[in-house]
């Protein structure tokens, strides 16, 4: 646990806190919504203490919990189109017709209405459809360097995008893990995409890859993928010196993301350990014993049904709780 000092209020003394992670309610325009926020503790009296920091995260928890209930696009989605299209905060929104401002007030963290966030998300989407956009509202620019930047940055993503047309998603997940990761083994990178298979599935009910994962000693297994990485062995696999975020949807890049940060963190032999102690696995093995070869479909509704009960479990409201699933696994070794 994080411990620091803060000025606690019935001790009347700067005192060390403690932050433990709790289950949250609070109502937004007369809803209540549920999220996993944070609360300080002095450490002292036991009282609670005021930390503008862990105010923030909470207000941001609740924001976002708030945002996907009613459909409303992310911050973080919000911060990536302008450097996916190369153009300013400014230029984007007199693009679009908007006030000279809007764009950048909820690039600072301001809610857009429905209608807004349904345009910045299909922008963020859809290449084709900012290309049109940026088309038809130049004349709007104040700049003609704004136009040309921001039409070689489209350019070159639709030029990426007809490359990948034919790549399967498991192979883009692949190259988006050896870019984001400069350390992991072919042991962890099957269990990344075993967990981008779960929880994808128990977020947005839909399979994200077609393959079939199969029960081997060490965990699931993606066969095809073993093969194409077998001579690494122990290794690391090299890394990818870039990779084009437009070849992702924004539901594909916050689950990989996330299991990146709170999964990737372990060695492979750690995710073996989870994976040994998850229903799916076990439930594919059967009665084999510990050392014995298997090629077992872990099926995918095995997978969709586990994860979702975790996600259930868990309170997981978005893709970011997952963290708490994987630290409590974590510390039962």
């Amino acid at each position: 646990m994080n411990k620091k000092y803060i000025f606690c209020e019935e001790c009347r003394n700067e005192v060390l806190y403690t932050i433990k992670e709790e289950l949250m309610t609070d109502t937004i325009k007369g809803t209540e919504y549920s999220y996993n926020g944070k609360k300080a503790y002095c450490s002292d009296c036991g009282s609670l203490v005021y930390v503008p920091e862990i105010n923030d995260y909470n207000l941001k928890a609740l924001y976002d919990v708030y945002r996907i209930a009613n459909n409303i696009i992310s911050l973080e989605d919000i911060l990536i189109i302008p450097k996916k299209y190369s153009i300013g905060k400014r230029p984007l929104s007199l693009l679009l017709g908007w006030g000279e401002q809007t764009f950048s007030r909820y690039a600072d963290g301001d809610m857009p209405t429905k209608q807004y966030s349904d345009i910045l998300k299909k922008i963020l989407d859809d290449p084709n459809y900012y290309l049109e956009i940026l088309e038809n509202g130049k004349s709007n620019l104040k700049s003609t360097l704004s136009y040309e930047k921001s039409k070689e940055a489209v350019t070159k993503i639709l030029n990426l995008k007809t490359g990948s047309i034919n790549k399967s998603r498991i192979s883009i997940a692949i190259e988006y893990i050896l870019y984001k990761c400069e350390d992991i083994t072919p042991l962890a990178l099957q269990k990344a995409l075993y967990y981008i298979q779960g929880f994808f599935c128990a977020f947005y009910d839909e399979y994200i890859f077609s393959e079939e994962c199969e029960a081997w000693v060490h965990g699931p297994v993606f066969k095809d993928v073993y093969i194409k990485y077998r001579d690494y062995h122990f290794d690391s696999i090299e890394s990818c010196d870039s990779f084009d975020d437009s070849e992702l949807t924004t539901q594909e890049k916050v689950i990989y993301d996330n299991v990146i940060k709170y999964f990737c963190c372990y060695s492979g032999k750690i995710l073996e350990y989870f994976t040994h102690n998850e229903k799916p696995w076990i439930s594919a093995r059967g009665n084999l014993p510990p050392s014995a070869s298997s090629n077992k479909i872990i099926t995918k509704e095995s997978i969709n049904e586990y994860f979702s009960e975790i996600k259930e479990k868990y309170h997981m409201i978005v893709p970011n709780d997952m963290r708490l699933y994987a630290h409590e696994i974590f510390n039962s070794l």
